[in-house]
């Protein structure tokens, strides 16, 4: 059944323009310590996104509005609570000590399990170890941001379990393994971003004071896991993700199907989280500095910014005879996918490049290299911004909380991910797109 969406007039996209305004520049201002407040980013977000979904409704989008917050937003936001809930119950602590050579081992780690458990997951499970490795050094803010690139990103494109966008390509037909055919696109950003860090690492590791070395060494600690049962709540999570769905469960997909039906993959998320919840003692979230701040952080500020990207995404895809005028190389949907993924919302913008791909079936990987191109855009540009994947916002929080000074939302940008990542994506394009 296909619905017909209407123009959407350029003015709509204000309100998206504004939510993002709002999470760059206000921890800037004196409205610093107001916006820190999770109430009061969700204050912003139903602000800007109310009216934005009454005149959705009032111009019969109220469908359009409809997936996204109750098929795109849940979906997402439970997903990453379900991630989050399960790894926070497995405590690995441990105060390795922390040098260069250790710190790159445990970001490689990171990086390939993120393929496997998700980049949330992955994140989740290794951010409290690290900054308890690095608690003792002086200079880790770049440990976070590379943190942030490599397993809350780039080490998630080898299967669909790595990163949303893969997923719902996945679902549209591309083969579970195909996507281990961009290992040498993963092996190439790995190998320069976890080589970049061991090299500013090790020189910051020469400017740390004696007494912190010194300190870093006396508290060293062996690993120590508990919360292990939730290994398995966390093997549930990945089984549902990949099982459950229109393709084992064909009732799911059809369009009269109840909504209780369509969700309900993430009613099996809301019974894990119980579950993960009752059978994990609560000493050890405790000892993991388990909060439900940085994931309700996350719920607030997506809140607001799926409900008023949805005229933005509803442009952009009746632009599509405009874009495919100037899209014709793989090249280009690999940054025009990038870009877009990394202030928009990845999962649906790889979806609409993927409908304005030269014609093929995705299933017989007919545009196989444009296929490649988009997973490429989607998964690794998510670095370039806070907003560009739900972890990197998660893991933000998480960081701020044991008192690291992490750069404002312009900053980490400018700082970091356009003179750190950017060039690290554009060798890649260069060799293989």
């Amino acid at each position: 059944m296909t619905h017909e969406i209407p123009a959407i007039p350029a003015w709509m996209l204000i309100p998206f323009v504004l939510q993002l305004l709002c999470i760059a520049v206000l921890p800037l201002t004196k409205l610093g310590e107001w916006w820190e407040e999770n109430s009061h980013k969700l204050i912003v977000s139903l602000v800007l996104g109310v009216p934005v979904g009454a005149w959705l409704c009032m111009n019969g989008m109220s469908h359009e509005l409809e997936h996204q917050m109750i098929y795109d937003y849940v979906p997402f936001i439970l997903l990453l609570m379900a991630l989050y809930v399960t790894t926070g119950g497995i405590c690995i602590k441990g105060n390795l000590v922390a040098t260069p050579l250790t710190n790159t081992i445990i970001l490689a780690i990171g990086y390939l399990l993120a393929s496997f458990m998700g980049t949330t997951g992955a994140a989740m499970l290794l951010i409290r170890l690290v900054l308890d490795t690095i608690s003792e050094r002086k200079y880790k803010t770049h440990t976070v941001l590379f943190f942030i690139a490599t397993i809350a990103n780039c080490g998630g494109i080898l299967t669909p379990l790595g990163d949303p966008p893969l997923f719902l390509l996945f679902q549209k037909g591309a083969p579970f393994g195909w996507f281990m055919s961009l290992a040498p696109e993963w092996a190439t950003v790995g190998v320069l971003l976890l080589g970049t860090y061991f090299l500013l690492d090790t020189y910051y590791y020469k400017k740390e004071p004696k007494e912190n070395i010194k300190k870093d060494l006396e508290n060293e600690r062996r690993l120590k896991a508990t919360g292990l049962i939730n290994i398995l709540w966390l093997l549930c999570v990945i089984a549902s993700t990949m099982f459950i769905n229109k393709t084992y469960i064909p009732v799911m997909g059809e369009h009269d199907a109840p909504f209780y039906v369509k969700l309900l993959r993430e009613w099996v998320f809301i019974f894990i989280i119980i579950v993960s919840l009752l059978t994990t003692k609560k000493i050890v979230r405790k000892n993991n500095n388990f909060s439900w701040t940085p994931i309700l952080e996350v719920a607030c500020v997506f809140c607001g910014i799926f409900a008023t990207m949805t005229p933005a995404l509803m442009f952009l895809g009746n632009m599509k005879e405009e874009i495919q005028a100037v899209l014709s190389q793989p090249w280009h949907f690999l940054y025009g996918t990038g870009f877009l993924s990394a202030f928009l919302d990845n999962a649906p913008t790889a979806m609409v490049f993927n409908s304005m791909a030269p014609s093929g079936d995705i299933a017989g990987l007919a545009n196989e290299v444009f296929l490649g191109a988009i997973s490429v855009g989607a998964v690794f540009f998510g670095a370039l911004t806070y907003i560009g994947n739900g972890p990197n916002f998660m893991v933000k929080s998480i960081a701020e909380q044991n008192g690291i000074n992490m750069p404002s939302f312009f900053g980490y940008m400018f700082k970091f991910s356009l003179v750190v990542c950017l060039p690290i994506y554009i060798i890649v394009q260069l060799i293989f797109f």
